[in-house]
């Protein structure tokens, strides 16, 4: 198993929250959703669209203020977007008047630092996900998994202790997904960071973790957390045996259950 710091990265307390839409109605997100997550650790957050992963993701990153509860990042209170967080988003978000390594730095201009410095990094990292020869390269000249390599690189430039993943991969065909989640895996070995990675398959979820938590429909709950004890370094291989397919079958259970006991209580 990833050894884990003792002193905990990010903890969610009683964390609510509501949202007003523009008609005027109220949507309970979240709903008293408690989280402690260790330094080192890689976390995956699964659960039916809707119930509220990327809500909660984005009230760590400090993108949202929650309704009630507490958010507690490195042993302060959370007041707003970190530098200690990275963001990767389903859609890379790339500036196609950029280059890639123009890319990669965006967060360096954005924040001001030595362009010289955090060059030779973002260089060192397009070397790291694999594109070392492409940093004059457009978006538009890459496929949707190298536009998520860069996304990936920008979001570790500027060194956050935390790397925080929605769906990053989920708009990929599954040959390339396998790949990147491999790779993921190297990164997330050689930096020690901080990952928290939102995702709609049960598979990638127990793939990656070393704990799995297990959301409820709307309003978000923590249903389960699942600690996933296969060993390190992980390979594809690993899918296809016992103790992986136990623990699918236990996150499907749980899942199947709230959304059908959710559908069936709408009915009434």
């Amino acid at each position: 198993m990833h050894k884990c710091k003792i002193a905990p990265a990010i903890e969610l307390s009683s964390i609510s929250k509501t949202f007003v839409t523009t008609s005027g109605d109220l949507v309970h997100a979240l709903d008293d959703t408690s989280i402690v997550i260790h330094s080192g650790e890689f976390i995956t957050v699964v659960g039916a669209s809707g119930c509220g992963k990327t809500t909660l993701l984005r009230l760590i990153a400090g993108l949202e203020h929650c309704t009630s509860g507490t958010i507690v990042i490195n042993g302060a209170r959370q007041a707003g977007p970190s530098e200690q967080a990275g963001i990767v988003f389903q859609d890379p978000t790339l500036l196609p008047w950029r280059t890639v390594l123009q890319n990669v730095l965006l967060p360096v201009e954005v924040l001001r630092l030595d362009a010289v410095t955090y060059g030779r990094r973002a260089r060192a990292l397009l070397d790291t996900v694999g594109l070392k020869d492409f940093e004059n390269k457009y978006p538009h000249e890459l496929s949707g998994g190298m536009r998520q390599r860069v996304a990936i690189a920008r979001a570790l430039v500027i060194d956050p202790e935390m790397l925080l993943m929605d769906e990053p991969f989920g708009a990929l065909d599954a040959l390339t997904r396998d790949q990147l989640n491999l790779e993921l895996l190297d990164i997330w070995s050689a930096t020690q960071k901080t990952v928290l990675l939102i995702t709609h398959s049960i598979t990638e979820s127990v793939f990656l973790a070393d704990r799995v938590i297990v959301m409820s429909p709307r309003p978000g709950r923590v249903l389960e957390e699942l600690a996933i004890d296969l060993p390190r370094p992980r390979t594809l291989d690993m899918i296809n045996n016992q103790d992986f397919g136990r623990y699918a079958r236990r996150i499907r259970g749980l899942l199947d259950a709230h959304i059908n006991g959710h559908h069936g209580s709408r009915r009434l």
